[in-house]
């Protein structure tokens, strides 16, 4: 068994900027880079780690983790439609094992994802579709908040369990990382009527919007908010990118001290680096799981401040 890692920021502004980010040549050049890595690498088997923008998740029941044995992609703005090709029997002993092993994912046996893991499956692999993929879902948008030392809990168990393979895997984890999407996708009772409606219970609830509502109200408000940003009444500020707080992430991380994230506080996090900066928790898990698979360190491929996609945005990887 050999392993690769791989974890990179995803936004849908980068498919609606009105600006381009002054560091954008470079950050689609380490991601090229990491592509054709991929590519090389040949995985057998991908465990990609992600978040969801209330599409396939919803506050009326959401699980903290969920491990889905097939799986289908919203075309969300910034997402990408179609299937993923899941091996439902791996995914199902790997769920069998992580509950062995003291960690409860729930199983979707139809699970519906968007940008947060087709926008990285779809740059990062070439296809949706072209690599056996395992979505692991974790909650990062509503709380309570998952802690991060659950989310390393997660990676390790799943990295033991890989280890017994004679297959290549690649750890694939998207989001982060400090950035505020909350205009887009407000707090629990932070929104109008029939955005709490979807939130709660998608287009199942019938005083709900229906989902072609739903999908062109985010498309329609990226635009909007892209060039909200070229215009200066967005700032960098508004949007909480903190390169602070991500640099500290990063140095944590890199040096594989994955213990230091268990005692954070992530209300404070939020409060620093917005409600988006809770998807490194896909990063946490995936590079747990390289550990506890023998991986190598993982090593920073880029970070810049990117306001005019939303977001600051990282790459980290390892091969």
């Amino acid at each position: 068994m050999t392993t690769s890692l791989l974890c990179a920021s995803h936004s849908p502004l980068l498919f609606c900027y009105a600006k381009p980010p002054a560091e954008l040549d470079q950050l689609n050049q380490v991601f090229a880079e990491r592509a054709e890595a991929i590519k090389s690498f040949d995985p057998e088997l991908v465990l990609a780690f992600g978040s969801d923008h209330y599409n396939g998740f919803f506050l009326k029941t959401m699980p903290a983790f969920c491990v889905g044995l097939k799986a289908q992609t919203e075309n969300d703005i910034g997402g990408f439609s179609g299937d993923l090709n899941v091996p439902a029997d791996i995914a199902l002993q790997c769920i069998e094992h992580l509950r062995n092993h003291d960690v409860d994912p729930a199983v979707s046996y139809e699970m519906l994802v968007d940008h947060a893991f087709s926008q990285t499956i779809q740059l990062a692999l070439g296809g949706l579709d072209k690599f056996p993929v395992i979505p692991v879902f974790i909650s990062c948008l509503s709380a309570p908040f998952v802690p991060f030392r659950r989310s390393r809990k997660l990676g390790e168990a799943i990295g033991e369990f890989i280890s017994s393979f004679d297959k290549r895997v690649l750890l694939l984890a998207s989001g982060g990382m400090s950035h505020h999407p909350a205009r887009y996708y407000p707090g629990h009772g932070e929104g109008e009527e029939d955005v709490e409606r979807w939130k709660l219970s998608g287009d199942t609830d019938s005083q709900s919007m229906s989902r072609t509502d739903w999908l062109t109200r985010l498309h329609d408000m990226h635009h909007e908010g892209a060039e909200m940003i070229a215009r200066g009444l967005r700032t960098a500020k508004d949007m909480r990118l903190n390169a602070e707080s991500d640099r500290r992430f990063l140095d944590i991380l890199c040096n594989n001290n994955l213990e230091e994230f268990d005692d954070w506080n992530l209300d404070v996090l939020v409060e620093e680096a917005g409600i988006g900066s809770l998807e490194l928790h896909t990063w946490i898990a995936a590079v747990a799981a390289h550990r506890a698979a023998g991986g190598d360190m993982p090593t920073e491929g880029i970070y810049t401040l990117a306001p005019e996609i939303g977001i600051a945005a990282g790459i980290v990887h390892a091969d």
